[in-house]
């Protein structure tokens, strides 16, 4: 058994290894870089398009999805090749289904905007 830490070293240490993934994911997924670039415009234009908070929260919150999307697809990705490099129909179906859930979040985002923006 191991020893469990609690209460501000366990959140220290859980805030180490949050910011390694951020890393991480920043110096090895092209596809993460390019969303957060996304997010140097879109972040300043909630703020300026939003009417009220709720609409800014809608914004932000449906840009953030698309981050956190993208990072559990890249924790799969690393994990099936971890297992293996060969074509296995399984590791297939596990990347294109993590693919599939970033497409539902980019859309939730471009649906998000369009029907906040347009009505």
């Amino acid at each position: 058994m191991y020893d469990k830490t609690t209460g501000l070293t366990h959140l220290i240490n859980s805030t180490k290894y949050s910011l390694q993934g951020l890393k991480s994911a920043v110096k090895n997924e092209a596809a993460f870089r390019h969303e957060l670039l996304l997010g140097i415009v879109v972040i300043p234009l909630a703020f300026w398009l939003s009417g009220d908070k709720i609409e800014l929260v809608l914004m932000l919150g449906s840009y953030l999805i698309v981050l956190i999307t993208e990072l559990l697809n890249s924790a799969v990705e690393c994990v099936v090749d971890r297992i293996g490099t060969e074509h296995h129909e399984l590791s297939g179906r596990a990347k294109d289904q993590g693919s599939a859930a970033v497409f539902v979040a980019l859309v939730n985002f471009v649906v998000t905007w369009f029907v906040l923006l347009m009505f």
